[in-house]
């Protein structure tokens, strides 16, 4: 039994579930991996000079034991994710010590230590197996997945899975990921595959489209409302393109912040009307490596208040970090949110608690999204209502390129990577659906 005998029967309109569950499963598969012994090769390098196409394998690998409450999923397809290149230039620490801790939880858990690494935290696939316990989805399912896994055995993740003290973003900060042939998931990672969409489309929003779900639309983050005005950092980026498009679809003001006129004509093909580029308007918000400059945040502050008609910002969405942070606590209205999900430009924000605390302004912690949130983000992809932001795929065996592309930042919207998909364009199930919203998905093709 090969992996092409899967992709024989995913192709096949005949495939019954009864025959994807008869199916034999291959010994071994192949993945994108890191490798344990391989984790100071970038030591003493800048960040920018480390290179995920050296350290980023394509390995053959065996097929994990399936345990309760898990689904092995033949996957056609995945994407790249930052935090992939975060695991493939060890930053800001290596992911192998997430998977050891995993590893001495438990018996089954031991599964997640390896030499090895199979990254990805992206799927679109067909179920091939379910464990005990599973009864939600069964072999022949189309799925997509999200990247959140969770244990659950404490009370604490009951409110709001993410707080779950054995929460891990999978394919990060556990084994086995979506950049592979075969990838295995919990069970109640898994949603449906939107219909109208193939399977390199159906596999790029997950992980970002989440995020951007809980941090700007959910309750947990800043429970967005019509009218709002909406900072987005790196507007036409993996996470800034879906908060972009989810304030256009909830009635907010998106004032979109781009580093290139290229970036600022994709905002504008969204719908987005409030558009500042940074890099031509010349915004710098550091003197040097220690000082902050607040006459340029009082500068950007006036320019937005330009493009809104004399009015503050209700919400930031912050996933640069310490580049941007000063600027955006201080660019809130009173009373206004800062919502922050990541640090790309560094960790260690520095700002002004002045204006945070006076004028009663808010920041708020937000980290991918729980299953709720994940299935309701997937479910407005499903109805049409957001789209994909896929400007490119690679194949598997160049996923070391995808990751170099996003580390250096020259890439728009999301990447992704064709894994058993022989080819792009596979997998679409509603014809009528898709030629009603074409432009849409392929909106970061044209560019």
């Amino acid at each position: 039994m090969t992996v092409k005998d899967i992709l024989d029967a995913i192709q096949s309109p005949e495939s019954t579930p009864a025959d994807f569950a008869a199916l034999p499963l291959p010994e071994s598969y192949r993945a994108i991996t890191v490798h344990k012994d391989e984790t100071e090769m970038f030591a003493g390098m800048a960040t920018r000079d480390k290179d995920p196409r050296k350290s980023i394998h394509l390995d053959e690998v065996p097929v994990p034991e399936l345990g309760p409450g898990e689904a092995l999923v033949a996957v056609m397809a995945s994407s790249v994710n930052y935090n992939s290149v975060w695991t493939s230039i060890f930053e800001p620490l290596s992911t192998f010590g997430f998977l050891e801790r995993y590893g001495r939880t438990n018996e089954l858990a031991k599964r997640h230590d390896l030499p090895y690494h199979i990254i990805g935290s992206d799927l679109a696939g067909v179920v091939l197996r379910t464990g005990p316990g599973v009864n939600a989805w069964k072999p022949g399912d189309e799925v997509v997945a999200h990247c959140l896994s969770v244990e659950l055995e404490s009370s604490d993740g009951h409110n709001d899975t993410m707080l779950d003290p054995e929460q891990r973003i999978w394919g990060f900060e556990t084994n086995f990921g979506g950049l592979a042939e075969i990838a295995l998931v919990k069970s109640n990672q898994l949603m449906p595959k939107p219909a109208h969409l193939s399977w390199e489309e159906a596999a790029a929003p997950g992980l970002v489209n989440s995020t951007a779900y809980r941090q700007l639309v959910s309750r947990n983050g800043a429970g967005m409302k019509q009218g709002d005005n909406v900072l987005i950092w790196g507007a036409s980026g993996g996470l800034g393109s879906y908060a972009t498009q989810f304030a256009l679809a909830g009635g907010a003001n998106p004032i979109c912040v781009v580093s290139s006129p290229q970036k600022a004509e994709i905002c504008r093909s969204m719908g987005a009307e409030a558009i500042i580029d940074r890099t031509a308007e010349g915004y710098k918000f550091w003197k040097d490596e220690t000082t902050q400059d607040p006459k340029e945040w009082k500068r950007f502050g006036k320019r937005i208040r330009e493009l809104t008609g004399g009015e503050d910002i209700d919400i930031v969405f912050e996933h640069p970090g310490r580049e941007t942070f000063g600027a955006s606590v201080f660019v809130t209205r009173k009373g206004g949110t800062i919502t922050t999900c990541a640090s790309t430009s560094g960790y260690m924000h520095e700002y002004d608690n002045r204006y945070l605390w006076m004028s009663l302004k808010r920041i708020i912690g937000s980290h991918f999204a729980n299953y709720r949130e994940a299935w309701e983000a997937n479910r407005l992809i499903a109805k049409g209502k957001i789209h994909p932001t896929l400007s490119k795929v690679y194949s598997l065996e160049d996923t070391g390129q995808a990751a170099h592309d996003v580390h250096r930042n020259a890439h728009q919207g999301k990447v992704g990577v064709l894994c058993l998909a022989p080819e792009e364009g596979l997998g679409v199930r509603d014809e009528e659906m898709r030629a009603r919203h074409l432009d849409a998905i392929n909106r970061f093709r044209n560019i």
